[in-house]
C-alpha cells in the first residue's frame, strides 16, 4: 500500500507522512531502537529488537507491495523521526474486518503534530484497504495519546490491569480503544 502526505508541523517544518520502502530500511530500524530507548510505553525494550537490515527490507518490501497494511514513517529534513503502520488481526473469515496500529515518534519531535498526522493517515488507509473497525492499545498512564486517540473518535473498549510488566514501573494498564470506520 501506498501513502505519502506532506503536513506543516506546528513549529513551521515540513513533515513528510508517507509509506517505508525497502530503501529505508536501517533508518527505520534505528528509528525504532531510539524511540523504544526513549520511553516506557511502547511494546519493547531496544535491545528485543532482533531484525537484520535484509529482514528489513523485505518487510518493508511487502508491506508496500499489500493491498490491506502498511508501514508509515515521518520524515523531517530528510530524517525518519516517526513510525506507524496498519497491521491485519487475522486473514481468519470471523476477524479479518479487524486492523491494529500503534505509532512512535522520537522524543525530540513530540508534540509536533506528527503524531494526529499518523493516526489520521492509519485511519485512511485502512478504510482503503476495507477495514471496519481499528484498534490499539496505549498505556493508561499516556493521557496525550488517550487524548489524541479520542479527539480522532477512537472509543475505550476495556482495560487490561497486567498489560505489561514495565522493567522500570512494574504493572502499566493498558486501555484498549476501538474506532469504527
Amino acid at each position: 500500500m501506498k501513502y505519502y502526505k506532506t503536513i506543516q508541523l506546528k513549529d513551521g517544518r515540513k513533515c513528510v507522512i508517507r509509506n517505508a520502502v525497502a530503501e529505508d530500511a536501517q533508518a527505520v530500524l534505528d528509528c525504532f531502537i531510539l524511540t523504544h530507548s526513549e520511553t516506557d510505553e511502547l511494546l519493547s525494550y531496544p535491545e528485543e529488537i532482533t531484525f537484520t537490515v535484509e529482514q528489513e527490507e523485505k518487510y518493508l518490501q511487502g508491506r508496500e507491495e499489500s493491498a490491506d497494511e502498511i508501514e508509515i514513517i515521518a520524515e523531517v529534513d530528510g530524517r525518519i523521526v516517526g513510525m506507524t503502520g496498519v497491521d491485519r488481526i487475522s486473514r481468519a473469515e470471523k476477524i479479518r474486518h479487524r486492523a491494529g496500529f500503534g505509532i512512535s515518534v522520537e522524543k525530540a519531535y513530540w508534540g509536533l503534530g506528527i503524531g494526529r498526522a499518523m493516526t489520521l493517515a492509519c485511519i485512511e488507509c485502512a478504510k482503503k484497504a476495507g477495514y471496519v473497525q481499528l484498534e490499539l492499545e496505549v498505556v493508561a498512564d499516556n493521557a496525550k495519546a488517550i487524548a489524541l486517540y479520542e479527539s480522532a473518535g477512537f472509543v475505550e473498549y476495556g482495560r487490561n490491569p497486567l498489560g505489561f510488566r514495565s522493567r522500570i514501573s512494574g504493572w502499566q494498564e493498558l486501555v484498549s480503544m476501538r474506532l469504527e470506520l
